[in-house]
This record gives structure tokens, sequence and C-alpha cells, in this order.
């Protein structure tokens, strides 16, 4: 495709983003993808519990593919279809040794939860994925699982996977946590199922608490004080019928479009508004978003809600401390809504944003001063002075997919086409992105 042809598809393809023009906005109703991290959880517990799990809504995309082949590796039968799926567990003893390495793709979920679960197993384990997720910190696991008496190595002794795992039993510990991480808790809580005694967790902040919610409804004992976690080890787990809710990190790009783009008015379906990830709203709103929850219902403690997102005029804003956590992976557009807010955002506290699928506040920065954007990186963040006129560019999506969907977003208020290159990336979460972009056009 050449950039000189002005009758490149707009969404399906990806690769070319044209601006909209000022009558155009976004109108409708959207069902997001299931929640990645919830889909994730519910095929690794279902797969440590006894009969079936049935999952509907199950998201579909590339990492979470990755964690059912893991588990399928290791005799678990998983059966698909476009309406859910099924997971014959065998109990915390059923797992039995891959005849090769686990391949995790480029899921550090998949990666560092399964590490936990694989500690306590009676056979020898490989973990490795593609050449991104082998570049991103696994110490911060490695570390705290070999205080349970876990043997766990990096096998090029980078701290980085592959990691090689051997059998060793493990003992219940207090783990007080230097960051604020889904991922590290739930390691080592799932690794606490096979310990010798209880397991707890201490972060400096609460992060999503999707394994702690999970694990309590399939059985898991599951105690909380203040920013402490506490299971149990060798719980039954019995299998259960799982709906997974919309992803609110899916719904964010959606949310974003919605208020930037005058005349909109965009009702996203059924989406998890769970405290623990709920950031965005507060902080849309805290910009001058007009956004109103609908419908709100509970699920086992997981609550929903129908978002409608109407056109707003937005004002920068301070992001920081302890509602980080709840944000994370929501940072990128928030930082394109910054760019077209008027005054200065100031984004803190976010160093993770550096070791995610790419160096996430690096590759903003880089990418919005490509459009014209008044914007610089810091340690643990960005200052983004926003209100000025954007243009199209080409954009490096690195492969990561918030960075693709948050770039495809930006380019519909840019002047001029946008290219994003590796676009196909965004099939790790919301494989049909484009096309729901496309979908809510209007003119």
């Amino acid at each position: 495709m050449q950039s000189n042809k002005p009758s490149q598809p707009k969404y399906p393809s990806g690769v070319y983003l044209p601006h909209l023009t000022s009558k155009t906005f976004l109108r409708g109703e959207l069902v997001v993808p299931g929640d990645k991290s919830i889909s994730h959880r519910a095929v690794m517990l279902g797969a440590l519990a006894h009969g079936k799990t049935r999952i509907r809504h199950f998201l579909q995309g590339a990492d979470c593919l990755s964690t059912i082949s893991c588990f399928r590796r290791m005799g678990i039968r998983i059966d698909q279809n476009e309406e859910e799926v099924i997971i014959h567990g065998k109990g915390l003893h059923g797992l039995t040794a891959p005849d090769k390495a686990l391949d995790c793709g480029n899921s550090g979920t998949t990666m560092r939860l399964l590490s936990g679960i694989l500690c306590g197993q009676p056979f020898h384990s490989r973990l490795t994925g593609d050449a991104s997720l082998c570049r991103r910190p696994m110490g911060r696991i490695i570390t705290p699982l070999r205080m349970m008496g876990a043997d766990i190595e990096s096998e090029a002794q980078n701290q980085c996977a592959p990691l090689l795992i051997q059998s060793a039993p493990l003992h219940g510990i207090r783990y007080t946590s230097p960051v604020a991480s889904a991922q590290v808790k739930s390691a080592l809580l799932l690794a606490g199922l096979y310990a010798d005694g209880d397991t707890s967790v201490t972060e400096p902040y609460i992060s999503r608490d999707h394994t702690e919610l999970m694990l309590s409804r399939f059985g898991g004992i599951i105690r909380r004080s203040g920013n402490s976690v506490c299971v149990a080890p060798f719980p039954t787990l019995e299998g259960q019928e799982i709906t997974v809710p919309g992803d609110i990190s899916s719904a964010a790009y959606f949310i974003a479009a919605g208020l930037l783009l005058p005349g909109s008015r965009i009702v996203l379906k059924n989406v998890s508004i769970n405290p623990t990830r709920d950031g965005i709203l507060k902080v849309a709103k805290a910009m001058g978003g007009n956004i109103k929850t609908e419908n709100i219902s509970h699920n086992h403690g997981e609550p929903t809600a129908d978002l409608v997102v109407t056109a707003s005029s937005l004002e920068g804003t301070q992001i920081g401390g302890d509602i980080i956590p709840t944000l994370i992976d929501e940072l990128p557009i928030l930082a394109v809504m910054a760019a077209f807010a008027r005054g200065t955002t100031v984004i803190r506290d976010a160093t993770e944003l550096r070791v995610k699928e790419s160096d996430r506040i690096q590759v903003m920065t880089d990418n919005l001063r490509a459009m014209g954007c008044d914007v610089e990186a810091t340690s643990d963040g960005m200052i983004i002075r926003g209100g000025n006129p954007l243009h199209g560019a080409v954009i490096p999506s690195h492969k990561d997919h918030r960075i693709a969907m948050s770039f495809a977003v930006a380019s519909l208020l840019a002047d001029g086409e946008t290219q994003i290159l590796d676009k196909e990336c965004v099939d790790i979460s919301f494989p049909t992105f484009y096309q729901a972009l496309a979908h809510l056009s209007c003119s």
C-alpha cells in the first residue's frame, strides 16, 4: 500500500487511518471483548479444579490462547468454540509434565502466574515466550518464589525468561512486595496453594484483585486485611460457570474516542467496573468527561455496568499515587486524551510502564512528539501540554497492542493520515478493534 492512494479502507486493514472530518462522530452500542485478566485466571483455576468449568465471553485473544495452549500441554482437556470455553479440570494435583517447553507467547500474565503454579508441581518445566516477553523482568517473581523454597531460575541468569522450574517443597511466607503488582501477588498466591502453611502478600497499594475473587469463587480460602491478602494451602477447588465481563482496558479506547470526538455518544455494554481497575473512569471524570454508569450488577464480587460516554471538553489533570495500579494499562490512552485536553497533564509514579510490552513512557513520548504534541518523558511518567492541533505521522507500535490502539484513537482527531506499523498486534487483546471502530463511525 502506498500513502498516495486516498481510497485506502479506513479501519479494517488498520494500516492507514485517515483523520475524520468535523462532521464525523461515533454513535452506537458496543460489547467489548471479555476481560483479559479474568479470562486467564478462569482457565488456570478451572484446570486446577475438579470437574468442568464453563467460561462464556472468554477473550479469544493471543495472550489468553497462550494460557490455554500451556494447560493443554500439561494434560488438561479444553474445548473451545465461539460461544464458550470448557475446561475439564483434574484438581490441584492433576497436571502432567509437558513434553516440551511451555510457550507463553507475548503474555506476561501467563508466564508469571503459571510460574507460581508450576513451582508446586512434581515435575520439571521450562517456560519461554517471544523475544519481547524474554526481555521482560522476571526477578520480581523469582525472588519471592525462592523465599517459598521454589527451585526456579533464569536460564540465561539475567532475571528474564526462559525460566527453569524443578520440583521442590514450598513453604508459606509473609511477603511484602516493593511494587503493587497483581502478577507478583497472583504468582505467590497460586504457589501458596501448594505450600505447607498460609501465604500472605502485602502491597504498597492494592493491585487488581481478580485472583482473590476467583479463588474464593472456586472454593479457595482467602483472607484480606488492608493491603494484605492471605491464602490457605490445599483447598478443594470445584469447577464453576463463569461469564467474563467486558474488559475495561479494551473499553478505554472507546471511552477516549467518545469523549474526544464532538457529537459522539457511545454505550459500552456490560463492562467490568471492579474498583481495583476503574481508575480510568475516575481520571476521565476529573478531566471533565461525561460518563454515566447504568445497569450496575454484581457477579461473585466482579461489578459490571453499561457505560454511556458523551463527547466532552477535557482539561489536563494530575495522575499519580495509589490510583496508578488501577489504570496502569490505560495510561497510554490517557496520554492521548491529555494531548487533546486543554492545559497540562502530569503522569507520575508509573515506572512500571517501562517494563511492559514496550517502554511505554518512551514510546508514547516519541510518537506523540511525532504528531506534534508538546510532551516530555520523566523517569516515572510524562508531562503533556495539551490542546494544540496534532498531525498524522508514521507510528511504530513496537508490536505493543496498547500503543497501536491508542494511536488509532489519536489518528481520529489528527490532521492527515496516520500509519501504524505492526498494527496486527491488537490481536493480543482485541482482534476486532479496527472493525469495532469502523462500526461506530458516523457522519
